[in-house]
């Protein structure tokens, strides 16, 4: 019997997401940092019923496509897992994971390609928010380790674009120079809680400093020491949060340095971006998914679209230059706010947007005579609600386009419209998160025949 902490050798013998899968005495093992067909030496960490999770000590027998992590902190941060493996070798273990979950979930039989990937998968994050903590007196910024709070300090991120490297070692010279205080998640003391940089694809660069007051000593310092040190630096916001949970930003912005919005482009519209916008966070990938999705929808130009959980209008936007009529749905005021900006800073006149829940607002359009020939779906992690799925079957539009950051729940969704007169007809995958365990997957339903 497995205990904790014990050592065994292991032969892999395919993925398990970004895991390998081993069996052992009927019990399926998860081992972590190992490679289908390697012979590794585990340990075992966590022991259930029927599994177990292991994490590779050593390779006895390597695959042809490991190679050594390009990343200093990569055995501490854990979030780039797939760094001990080829770019080509991740892609293979991305689409297994989105084929997986699709059969064994959602029941689909649907033809699931190698996932979209990047030329270059390193310092592509356009956005990076990292906690500020400290140890032995030290300030402390970078990333949480696996499943806890505590800090893995880095110098630089390998996925976030250089400029947000910059901002990350400005503002740790910053305090340390002026003995500014990190925030104690524990005692709920000290000021700054977060460091957060966003980098258009021109390379403007928004700092946004999140602390628990409404003013900062030394922000003229800070102010002079980014734009010495950071080219392309726009603006500088001072975020307040002041509560005790783990939401990273505050609704209350103040403005340092510079200009409130920073401007960024996607698929040929120019978009307006503040501290509290949403915006995918690689661009290069973000046109490829959102590209897939249009090619998806195959519009024709005398449609009326429903996007749901359509955020600042990205994909409402889009949408709306090849369709007749675009109603998107969000539950975010200041998202609603944004799209509403974007759309009249692109001169789109079709769309409407709505500030509400999709799962209140759907089914009250549905009631009231909405007719929709396609609908888009991009939910957030938990996937869509039901009371969502099911207003789409009763409308019955032609199309149905679901774009998911989480396969899982997206399957899980696809079984239920399978089960109400869709059908599952195409597949794609794009690798928004390259190096991580995440994929982003877009699927098409067609109504069937009756």
């Amino acid at each position: 019997m497995l205990k904790k902490n014990d050592q065994i050798t292991v032969e892999i013998e395919r993925f398990g997401a970004e895991c390998g899968i081993a069996h052992l005495d009927g019990m399926t093992l998860f081992v972590l940092g190992a490679l289908p067909g390697e012979k590794v030496l585990a340990r075992v960490q966590k022991v259930e019923k029927k599994y177990a999770f292991l994490k590779t000590l050593e390779v006895l027998q390597a695959h042809p496509d490991r190679i050594s992590p390009a990343c200093p902190y990569y055995e501490k941060c854990g979030g780039c897992v797939c760094q001990h493996m080829a770019y080509s070798l991740s892609l293979q273990m991305k689409r297994e994971k989105v084929q997986d979950a699709l059969r064994r979930i959602g029941g689909l039989d649907v033809d699931v390609p190698m996932p979209f990937g990047m030329e270059k998968p390193f310092h592509y994050r356009n956005k990076t928010a990292l906690p500020v903590g400290e140890k032995d007196g030290n300030v402390q910024i970078g990333f949480y380790a696996p499943r806890s709070h505590r800090i893995v300090d880095v110098d630089e991120c390998l996925i976030s674009r250089q400029e947000s490297n910059l901002v990350l070692q400005t503002v740790r010279s910053w305090m340390e120079k002026f003995h500014i205080p990190p925030y104690n998640e524990l005692t709920h003391k000290g000021l700054v809680r977060h460091v957060m940089s966003r980098v258009s694809k021109a390379g403007d660069v928004m700092a946004v400093i999140v602390a628990t007051a409404a003013s900062l000593p030394h922000s003229r310092e800070l102010i002079a020491m980014l734009r010495a040190q950071v080219p392309g630096i726009r603006s500088v916001y001072l975020n307040v949060n002041k509560r005790n949970d783990n939401v990273i930003l505050g609704l209350e912005n103040h403005l340092l340095f510079g200009e409130e919005r920073m401007q960024d482009t996607l698929l040929g519209l120019s978009f307006s971006v503040s501290p509290l916008s949403f915006f995918q966070v690689n661009p290069v990938q973000t046109e490829v998914l959102y590209q897939t999705g249009l090619d998806f929808a195959d519009l024709k130009g005398h449609e009326t679209v429903a996007d749901l959980y359509c955020g600042a209008g990205t994909i409402s936007l889009l949408l709306a230059r090849k369709a007749k009529q675009v109603i998107g749905i969000e539950i975010v005021p200041q998202a609603i706010e944004d799209a509403r900006k974007n759309a009249l800073a692109n001169g789109i006149e079709n769309v409407q947007f709505h500030a509400a829940a999709a799962e209140e607002m759907l089914p009250r359009l549905v009631q009231q005579g909405l007719k929709m020939d396609v609908v888009m779906l991009d939910p957030p992690r938990k996937g869509c609600e039901e009371k969502v799925l099911e207003s789409i079957c009763i409308c019955g539009p032609e199309k149905v386009v679901y774009i998911s950051c989480d396969v899982a729940t997206q399957a899980r969704d696809a079984k239920y419209l399978c089960a109400h007169g869709y059908k599952a007809v195409k597949c794609q995958s794009v690798d928004m998160f390259c190096l991580t365990g995440h994929i982003e997957n877009v699927l098409l339903f067609v109504k069937e025949m009756e």
